[in-house]
């Protein structure tokens, strides 16, 4: 059983504030500007961990001889609780090096401008 404090530190969800999202679908709809949308599967996979993770095996994998043992988490997976930051802080450093801002007020949201373009990155998860 996962508690606060004892098996893992800091979790966060992913989510722009919904009026941050309607300002920026209001300017893409009176400005007439281009719009993308990204799907991005197996987001939360894969991640490094900052902390020791363990968890109880797949049943499958379990027997007598071995269903006592429990499974180190080398990598982040769906449902750990540490998954979205772990995610967040590989995706901020990204966006980042590209010369993205962070917005203030709403974290999930940058910016980036130069001379002839602005480009906002919403991000929703």
């Amino acid at each position: 059983m996962k508690k606060e404090g004892v098996n893992y530190h800091k979790t966060l969800s992913l989510v722009c504030r919904k009026d941050s999202f309607r300002i920026i679908m209001t300017f893409v709809a009176h400005f007439d500007l281009e719009l993308h949308h990204m799907h991005m599967k197996t987001t939360l996979l894969n991640k490094d961990l900052e902390e020791e993770v363990y968890m109880n095996q797949p049943k499958v994998f379990c027997d007598d001889t071995n269903g006592h043992l429990v499974c180190k988490l080398k990598k982040s997976i769906y449902g750990l609780k540490q998954a979205s930051r772990q995610w967040y802080i590989k995706f901020y450093n990204v966006i980042i090096s590209y010369d993205f801002i962070e917005n203030v007020i709403d974290q999930y949201i940058y910016l980036k401008v130069n001379e002839r373009e602005y480009i906002f990155f919403v991000s929703y998860i």
